[in-house]
């Protein structure tokens, strides 16, 4: 009876694999030719670099063009989507895939502005390290909406070289911004960098409220945030150019610590710091780290757009940044050092060594925006 069990699994998983592939096999006969505009962040040299190695692997492999549209931020993209939406464009869009998470993909969820799930159908899927939160994004259900692409961590880096003891927590980071004035600041929000330093101050100060993790309401808004304010208030009198002024993001802050002005840049990518070292652009003597308890850490994902031109070419190249090879290369800190999601077991070189620092999780997409209106409406003239 055994025998026979297992030579009916044996088969049933040769059924659905032939089925899958030739499923697979459809997808790659419909993307042949395609052009696939691709909406992602353009801030980093690096990164630009990686897509552009991943638009001339798709052609020599596929025959699809990938086009790295860069946005600035990835609002701009989704408010262009909410518009065809609106004008009833429901084909032809202007956006085939979209490096996205958060609250904008909860807001594209939300609107129905999202192709049917296809994540189970990509053959790389088998790879992913299911360890990690690859099925939530900042608390939302994926429901094979978006394909996880990378892991973020909020981290900071500090060089050696001046700084022997850099601050291990927000409370001691504002006594180092008092004993030495005008040393330390972050980006401004709404920059992705900028909101996500307010919401891991906001879980510290508050001890991470419960309410956090639940969509925001008025009244405890103003209740849990009322620490927030009074520590940046008194953390602006004190930061570089006096709270008047805040880096446009992180690879500002990154020109700034290089060149002495500032003692602590922030980053998403814990492995940042070595790209950086090896295009010159940061000393050797710089190091990456996370506070004692811990970093914010989310992952990022890949997505498609209903109304998209080529949605079988955004598959295709989706299923392409999450195979091994792509991500170790994503991985490597030589390239851009993007921590992989994907099972360390498939990955090659410093992409399977890479370990992620404790994670702390993010709060309910629905604070990103509430934080950034607050904070604009008290600094942002």
């Amino acid at each position: 009876m055994k025998t026979l069990l297992r030579c009916f699994a044996f088969l049933s998983a040769l059924c659905t694999s032939t089925v899958f592939a030739e499923d697979w096999q459809s997808v790659l006969a419909q993307a042949d030719g395609q052009t696939v505009y691709f909406h992602a962040w353009g801030g980093s040299p690096e990164i630009n670099r990686y897509f552009q190695w991943t638009s001339k692997e798709l052609k020599s492999r596929y025959n699809i063009t990938l086009v790295h549209v860069k946005v600035s931020d990835i609002t701009e993209s989704t408010t262009r989507l909410l518009a065809e939406k609106a004008a009833g464009k429901n084909s032809g869009g202007s956006v085939d895939m979209i490096w996205i998470n958060g609250e904008n993909f909860k807001s594209m969820k939300d609107n129905q502005m999202l192709a049917p799930a296809f994540v189970d159908g990509l053959p790389s899927m088998q790879y992913a390290n299911t360890a990690l939160p690859i099925e939530t994004d900042f608390s939302e259900p994926t429901e094979g909406l978006e394909a996880p692409f990378g892991l973020g961590q909020l981290v900071f880096i500090y060089d050696q070289a001046s700084l022997q003891q850099p601050p291990k927590s927000f409370a001691e980071m504002l006594n180092y911004a008092k004993a030495n004035p005008n040393r330390l600041t972050y980006p401004r929000p709404p920059e992705f960098h900028g909101t996500s330093f307010l919401k891991a101050l906001l879980i510290e100060l508050s001890g991470n409220h419960p309410d956090l993790a639940k969509p925001v309401q008025a009244a405890q808004f103003e209740q849990i945030t009322a620490p927030l304010w009074q520590y940046l208030d008194a953390f602006h009198q004190v930061a570089w150019r006096g709270g008047k002024q805040f880096p446009a993001g992180s690879a500002e802050m990154l020109q700034l610590l290089d060149d002495e002005q500032i003692d602590l840049a922030v980053t998403f990518n814990p492995n940042a710091v070595y790209a950086a070292q090896m295009s010159g652009n940061l000393a050797e003597s710089t190091e990456v780290y996370a506070f004692s308890k811990g970093a914010l850490t989310n992952v990022h994902f890949l997505t498609i757009p209903w109304n998209a031109q080529a949605s079988a070419g955004a598959k295709v190249a989706i299923n392409f940044l999450l195979s091994p090879a792509a991500q170790s290369r994503k991985g490597d800190t030589h390239v851009w050092g993007d921590p992989s999601i994907l099972m360390p077991s498939v990955l090659s070189g410093t992409a399977a060594s890479s370990k992620p620092f404790p994670a702390i999780a993010e709060p309910h997409p629905s604070w990103q925006n509430a934080l950034e209106q607050a904070w604009l409406k008290r600094y942002g003239s």
